[in-house]
C-alpha cells in the first residue's frame, strides 16, 4: 500500500511540475521576445561613440526543483551520467534572472547592459533542489546633451 501512494505522488508530482515549468518557459519567451530589444551583451567594453550614464543592475530568482526532477536526478547520480533535469531548472533560472536585470535596466532608462555576469549558488540542504541564479552588468543609459539652440536660450 505504501508503494502504490509513492507512486501516485511521485506521478503528480511529475504531472504538477511538469505543468508549472512549461507555464514558467511560456512566461519567459513572452517576455523574452518583448525585452529582446534591449540587448545584454558580455563585452567588458562599452562603446565610445556617445557619453552614457552607468548604473549597476541585477536579476536575482531561486527556483526550486519537484520532488519527480530530485528523484530521477538521485538515480543519475547514483549511476552516473549528465543530470538533465536539473539543467532544465538552470536554464529557466539564467532566462528568468537575465529577464529581471533587463527589466530593470529598462526602468532606469538603459539601452544596453555591458559586462553581464552570472553567479550560481545551491540554496537549502534538503533533498530537493533550489538553485538561486544572480545576473548582474551595467546599464548604459545614453546622456543627452544639450542642442545648440537650446543651450543659447536664457
Amino acid at each position: 500500500m505504501e508503494i502504490i501512494l509513492f507512486l501516485v505522488l511521485l506521478v503528480l508530482g511529475y504531472c504538477f511540475g511538469l505543468l508549472a515549468e512549461r507555464r514558467h518557459y511560456r512566461s519567459i519567451i513572452a517576455r523574452e521576445k518583448v525585452m529582446n530589444s534591449l540587448p545584454a551583451i558580455a563585452s567588458r567594453y562599452p562603446p565610445e561613440d556617445k557619453p552614457y550614464d552607468q548604473q549597476l543592475v541585477v536579476g536575482s530568482v531561486v527556483i526550486g526543483s519537484d520532488y519527480f526532477k530530485s528523484f530521477l536526478a538521485g538515480l543519475v547520480n547514483f549511476f552516473g551520467g549528465s543530470v538533465v533535469s536539473y539543467e532544465g531548472l538552470l536554464d529557466r533560472a539564467r532566462r528568468e534572472a537575465t529577464l529581471r536585470m533587463k527589466e530593470q535596466a529598462q526602468k532606469a532608462g538603459a539601452e544596453m547592459v555591458f559586462n553581464v555576469k552570472y553567479e550560481t549558488t545551491s540554496v537549502g540542504n534538503s533533498k530537493l533542489a533550489s538553485v538561486e541564479v544572480l545576473a548582474y552588468g551595467t546599464a548604459m543609459k545614453p546622456v543627452f546633451a544639450p542642442t545648440p539652440s537650446a543651450a543659447g536660450e536664457g
